[in-house]
């Protein structure tokens, strides 16, 4: 079968298509078919081995697919072949096939898209680990959610709003702000064009009580500069590439906190509570309140160039391979 293959950590101009053994399953795992694969930003950092997490080369990378089971391993009974399903795989997912632990796999209606299937659950568990569990944003209270018109940023605007918050986003472009709008964000700063402690002064007035900051870099300390008193800066990701640097007094003076989210530990973790998420997303699905925006796709060979476009922050919302 053909796959994305990592042989060199570095950039994703490595990347080579090769032809690899078919998977098979062992017990307790499954054999999906792809259909499609999320991409995600630490796909990005994982190849160049700055993730959290660092396979043995070679390897392909790709932690979300939706697809079809062509396999059962013994011992597996609540999936059969032909069965549609999504899964973290962790690794694997740019390819044509790949072997997932079958409790990893959830199934997935009909009416649900193999993209959107692929790019729901990382995204949207991230951000609903961040808000609801970590953050636990209240009705009453204003989020303001960095890097608002990306993957996780879009769930998180979605997610403040289902839950019945004022959402700010910010972005760094008009264009990525309407589409914020769109999916709900009561108010933009775009920050390319408006000083971040400004917008936040016009938008948020007291300051914000949560912030979502999946992008790091020099906007994290003009956010948390103006959080609200009891405010609580949710630490997701570095998008901009640095890892900032804060004063902690700054804490001390808003009696604010700062507060780590490392979805794919919870996951494992706290299997139950991260299934509760999920199973509260999928209600606010199919009542409207949530909408993934797939922006986007790509074939197996074009794989580079979608982690090219991610590392470079020209996504809007969920890109997807379809191999």
């Amino acid at each position: 079968m053909r796959a994305v293959l990592c042989s060199t950590w570095g950039g994703p101009e490595l990347l080579r298509v090769q032809d690899i053994p078919a998977p098979l399953a062992k017990p307790g795992e499954v054999v999906v078919k792809i259909r499609a694969a999320g991409v995600n930003f630490p796909d990005v950092l994982m190849i160049q081995k700055k993730y959290q997490v660092q396979p043995e080369l070679p390897f392909t990378p790709g932690a979300e697919i939706s697809g079809d089971v062509m396999e059962v391993g013994e011992g597996v009974t609540a999936l059969q072949v032909g069965d549609r399903v999504a899964a973290l795989c962790s690794l694997g997912g740019f390819a044509e096939a790949v072997t997932v632990d079958a409790g990893k796999c959830v199934k997935i209606p009909d009416a649900l898209s193999y993209d959107v299937a692929a790019g729901f659950m990382l995204a949207y568990g991230t951000s609903w680990h961040a808000v609801r569990d970590r953050g636990a944003l209240q009705p009453s209270e204003t989020m303001l959610v960095l890097g608002a018109a990306g993957g996780v940023g879009l769930a998180a605007v979605e997610i403040g709003k289902a839950i019945g918050a004022k959402v700010v986003a910010a972005a760094s472009s008009d264009d990525k702000c309407d589409i914020c709008r769109l999916h709900g964000a009561d108010e933009v700063i775009n920050y390319s064009t408006e000083d971040l402690r400004e917008g936040i002064k016009r938008t948020c007035g007291r300051g914000p009580d949560v912030i979502y900051d999946p992008v790091g870099g020099k906007y994290t300390e003009s956010a948390f500069r103006s959080i609200g008193w009891r405010g609580r800066h949710l630490i997701i990701g570095f998008a901009a590439g640095d890892i900032p640097a804060l004063p902690l007094n700054l804490a001390l003076l808003k009696g604010a906190s700062l507060v780590g989210v490392f979805w794919g530990d919870f996951a494992r973790r706290e299997p139950q509570n991260n299934m509760k998420g999920m199973a509260e997303m999928q209600g606010w699905m199919a009542q409207g309140k949530i909408k993934p925006l797939i922006s986007k796709t790509y074939r197996l060979d074009e794989v580079p160039q979608a982690l090219l476009d991610m590392a470079a922050r020209k996504v809007t919302g969920k890109i997807v391979v379809r191999p």
